[in-house]
Order: structure tokens, then sequence, then C-alpha cells
């Protein structure tokens, strides 16, 4: 009998999520590999095109800027009553994995098409939340605050997951070089720097308080896999891995269960498999760089 690789499991394991989550070619329908030479929002050099090629890095900086976006109340009440995420998790987890590769690696007009897509439907969001207060999902602030919450987490999953050496300014030029598509979808003056980001994390800090959705959205996700059986007993590693990229301070506040024995198990197993996925990109990553002329 042949012995298991680990790689080779490891490898496997990121191949399915790229599948199941983040590669567009099941339901996005985007030819990455044309029209030749269309850098689409970011281009080859961009820190985007690195840092958004790993998928363990989408997986948990994405749960961890949720989970931000869940504590102010506006967006909350706003993704809870307006999303299928309570009823079908995972197509609401692929679309937005979906959306994320298409604007990064996609040509400009396919790029262009989901944001417009995206806008459209949040045209249509508004209500009150519980504590009265009003909210449109295209309100500037709330944009803003999304699009700061997902960079956020992306940038700061790929340093624990992926490159923990990434240098300040290549930190900075990846918030720079992200305000295109955070001006696309209605965010006004998107921070440029890592001190700027920061500065917002302050500014809603105030904002920010515990409440149940937040529970039921770690449950639901922690039991909810886009890579079928042999991914259910990663999804609670994922879910740890998320809060830990949190600040300690938010943690506390948000009341997060932020399990020792969990997180000691999610950071070798997680590291392992960012390192794998990181030998075979996703082919939109690869398409998109063919499209270029250039080599992932």
């Amino acid at each position: 009998m042949t012995a298991l690789d680990p790689h080779a499991a490891a490898r496997g394991l990121a191949r399915r999520l790229e599948r199941r989550l983040f590669d567009p070619a099941a339901g996005g329908r985007v030819d990455y590999l044309k029209p030749a030479g269309d850098p689409g929002f970011y281009g080859p050099r961009a820190m985007a095109w690195k840092v958004h090629a790993n998928p363990i890095a989408l997986a948990v900086g994405g749960v961890a800027a949720v989970i931000l976006e869940l504590a102010e109340p506006r967006v909350r009440t706003g993704v809870w009553e307006h999303s299928i995420f309570r009823t079908d998790p995972l197509s609401r987890m692929r679309r937005t994995g979906e959306a994320t590769m298409i604007t990064t690696y996609g040509p400009t007009a396919a790029a262009q098409a989901r944001v417009d897509m995206v806008t459209r439907m949040h045209s249509r969001v508004s209500g009150v939340t519980p504590e009265g207060l009003a909210y449109t999902a295209l309100d500037p602030e709330l944009m803003t605050w999304v699009h700061v919450t997902a960079g956020w987490g992306f940038l700061n999953a790929y340093r624990t997951y992926v490159e923990p050496g990434l240098g300040r300014a290549d930190q900075d030029r990846y918030y720079a070089e992200g305000g295109r598509l955070g001006r696309a979808f209605g965010a006004v003056d998107p921070p440029d720097s890592v001190a700027a980001v920061d500065g917002w994390l302050d500014r809603m800090r105030p904002k920010l308080a515990p409440h149940p959705i937040i529970q039921e959205f770690l449950q639901i996700v922690s039991a909810t896999s886009p890579m079928g059986l042999a991914g259910r007993a990663l999804q609670p590693l994922v879910v740890q891995a998320a809060i830990d990229l949190l600040p300690k301070e938010l943690v506390e506040r948000l009341e997060l269960p932020l399990n020792g024995l969990k997180l000691a198990a999610a950071r070798p197993v997680l590291r392992g498999l960012a390192a794998a996925a990181a030998l075979a990109p996703p082919q939109a990553v690869r398409d998109a760089h063919a499209r270029v002329g250039c080599c992932v």
C-alpha cells in the first residue's frame, strides 16, 4: 500500500476549495484569457494579484471581514434581511468568492460588469435596524467599511498564513491599489495605507457591538464546507483562524468564541494548506497571467 503523501493531500484539499468556492469558472462564465493584454482593474504587478491568488488566505480573511461587517448594526441588518446567507450559505459564499476573483483577475469589462451587478442589487437594500437606525446599502460610509474590512481581512490572513515577512511598503501598496475597486463600489476616499486603514478601524470601533447574529453566522460557517465531507473538519479551524486575526480588544468586545486548542491545531494545518495552494494557483489566476503575457 502506498503511503499517503501529506503534501499531495493538502494540495488536493486546497484545489477542491478553489474549485468549489473561489474559481468563477463554475458560475461566472468569464473568459480570463481574453482580450489579450487587458490588465483588468489591477494588472499582474499589483499586490492583489499576489494576495488573492491563495484560496486559504481568502477563506480565512473573508470570514474575518464578515465578522467585522456584522458587528456594525446597519450592515448586519442589511446582510441578514436581504441576502440568502441564512438559507443557502454555500451559494452566498460562492458568489462572494466569485466576485473577488472576477474583480481581481477578470478583464476590465467583466470586472466592471460584476461591480454594476452588485451595485444594482445593493440599490434595492434599505430599511431600519431593530435599534431604529435607517440604512441603505449604498451609504458611502457602509460601502467604505465593507471595502476596508475585505481588504484588511484578505491582507492579514495572507500575512499570517502565506507570507509573514510581507513588508509595510507592500501592505501600503495593496491598500492604495485597491482604491480603484473601492471607489467603483461607492466607497468615498478609501484608505490607501496601513495607517489609514487602522484609522478606519478606530473610527468604526465605537459602533461595533456583539450580537446573536454574529454567533449564528459563525455557527453556519463552522458547519458549512465548500469542500464537502473532507472539509467539514477544517471549517471550525478556518473560523478560529479568522477570529484570531482580529484585534484582541475586539475579540473580547464582540464576545467571540476563541478556542485555544482549536486555534493551536488551525495554525499549522492552514499554513500547510496555504503553502500547498501556492504551488498550484487557481485556473483563473493562471489564465489572467496568460492574458497579459506573463507567468504566475
